[in-house]
């Protein structure tokens, strides 16, 4: 039931992503966008033909780089277990997902509670979120103006660290690094959530 689920909520993501681009189009083009530095202006561009051309020019590098991993580098992002072929009666030793999830994956690992696994997972990235709507930030550029950059180099190597780890084998010392490393994660984010600005001379 779980790997079911698990397919299902694969299948309908996409479409429920697709419906909430729509909407945010739909409401953008009718409504207008908001101004991150909170000044009242009525200088707006217009959707047409200025922003459809980015975002047209945005689509078509994107599926550039898309057709290029899928015709040319099917395998080299995988892990080479992944292409081993599966079996009903066998268990496999280490369970390698891709990339860009390794990170989540070693906090699963870290966790021996599922319940208290799946908070944790739903936290890490329900918190990054954050960044947008409290600090009010809309480029990764704005983020040392709001913190002293130390907090923050540390944050991206612990990301690092999390994909090196969520792709080891999950041994006991692997297991450790990964717990200290959850509570170092939620202890950066919650510097660089309630850092001061700085001010500007």
């Amino acid at each position: 039931p779980t790997l079911k689920r698990f397919f299902l909520f694969h299948f309908q993501l996409p479409f429920l992503l697709c419906g909430f681009a729509i909407l945010h189009l739909f409401y953008l083009h009718f409504l207008s966008s908001n101004n991150p530095l909170r000044n009242s202006t009525n200088n707006k561009i217009p959707f047409f033909p200025f922003i459809l051309q980015k975002d047209f020019f945005g689509l078509i590098l994107v599926l550039c780089l898309y057709f290029l991993q899928t015709h040319f580098g099917v395998s080299s992002l995988s892990h080479p277990d992944n292409a081993l072929e599966a079996c009903a009666l066998l268990t496999p030793l280490h369970i390698v997902p891709e990339w860009y999830f390794l990170c989540q994956y070693a906090m699963l690992k870290a966790v021996p509670n599922k319940n208290a696994g799946f908070i944790i997972l739903f936290t890490s990235i329900l918190s990054l979120f954050f960044f947008g709507e409290i600090r009010n930030l809309t480029t990764l550029c704005v983020l040392p103006l709001v913190n002293n950059g130390f907090s923050l180099s540390f944050f991206f190597l612990s990301f690092l660290s999390y994909l090196w780890i969520g792709a080891q084998f999950p041994q006991e010392k692997f297991l450790s690094y990964a717990r200290i490393l959850t509570l170092y994660y939620y202890f950066l984010l919650m510097c660089i959530l309630f850092s001061k600005k700085k001010k500007k001379n």
